[in-house]
């Protein structure tokens, strides 16, 4: 991987961004099935169509409260530099790039891939406390850090 700069607040905001962007996708979802739950006949013929949407409208709320928690956690990640990995890192490898932040997976910035992951990971709980230069195995894939931001 050839030397790229890296602004962590950017990424920081960017990951925000996307979560607040997903939660508020997800609540115009929900009103959408809510408003098309009240559409239907009030018969015993459509009964269970309305219990799907229900239980559709259900998994999102869980969904949505998820994502909110996702969105208060990043009020907890520093946005320091650091020399060690911890929450907040921004850890660059020779295979990869991770964010330790939250749970929120495999994201695309300005062209190039990350994985934010939440610091409970495997992953993360590897690499917490190292630093660039160090050395490490997971899955049976042997990684070096690069740089620690």
């Amino acid at each position: 991987m050839e030397k790229i700069v890296f602004e962590k607040s950017d990424i920081r905001d960017f990951v925000k961004n996307t979560i607040t962007e997903k939660i508020e996708k997800l609540k115009k979802f929900i009103e959408f099935t809510l408003e098309a739950s009240r559409d239907i006949k009030k018969t015993p013929k459509y009964d269970s169509m309305r219990e799907e949407m229900q239980e559709e409208i259900y998994q999102m709320q869980r969904q949505l409260g998820a994502l909110n928690d996702l969105r208060l956690n990043m009020g907890k990640v520093l946005n320091s530099a650091t020399e060690r990995v911890q929450l907040g890192s921004l850890v660059i490898t020779n295979k990869a790039r991770f964010y330790i932040s939250v749970s929120l997976g495999e994201f695309f910035f300005e062209g190039d891939r990350f994985y934010a992951i939440s610091p409970e990971s495997p992953m993360a709980k590897k690499i917490m406390g190292m630093k660039a230069g160090d050395e490490f195995t997971l899955n049976k894939i042997h990684q070096k850090i690069v740089e620690v931001l």
